[in-house]
């Protein structure tokens, strides 16, 4: 019962990625393609509601789920870090049209190939941890 609010966040998040078309492949190709702004103005809404609730988050003392308060600053150096992760997020997100967020949504939607698409995603992110202290910072 301690997580609930956290599911409960997670199953609105899916109704939303739903709803929006969010999770339609056919609208991300039209994204890649520019054919259609649909998709930009999803993003564009995301980054600015993001940007209004951190600035809550910050003013609020906000504490993460494990009772911390958050870290806010990027080091100089981790940019060039965001820009390599960035590209290659894009470009695993352009050749699966599957990005991050509605992997599980689309799971939950009965689309069965997502668990490749999910097991793909834990592999990079264990890869990464095994050696990521050996990469320059």
């Amino acid at each position: 019962m301690k997580f609930i609010k956290y599911f409960l966040v997670g199953i609105l998040f899916g109704i939303i990625m739903t709803k929006s078309e969010a999770i339609s492949w056919f609208r991300i190709q039209e994204m890649f393609r520019f054919e259609s702004f649909h998709m930009y103005g999803i993003i564009g809404t995301a980054v600015v509601l993001g940007v209004i609730i951190h600035q809550v988050m910050q003013r609020t003392g906000f504490l993460s789920i494990s009772g911390e308060e958050p870290k806010w600053k990027i080091p100089g150096s981790a940019k060039y870090r965001y820009i390599i992760g960035g590209t290659i997020f894009g470009l695993g997100w352009a050749m699966t049209g599957a990005c991050p967020g509605p992997m599980f949504t689309l799971l939950g939607h009965g689309i069965w190939s997502m668990l490749l698409v999910i097991a793909s995603a834990i592999i990079g992110a264990f890869a990464y941890g095994t050696i990521s202290s050996k990469l320059p910072h």
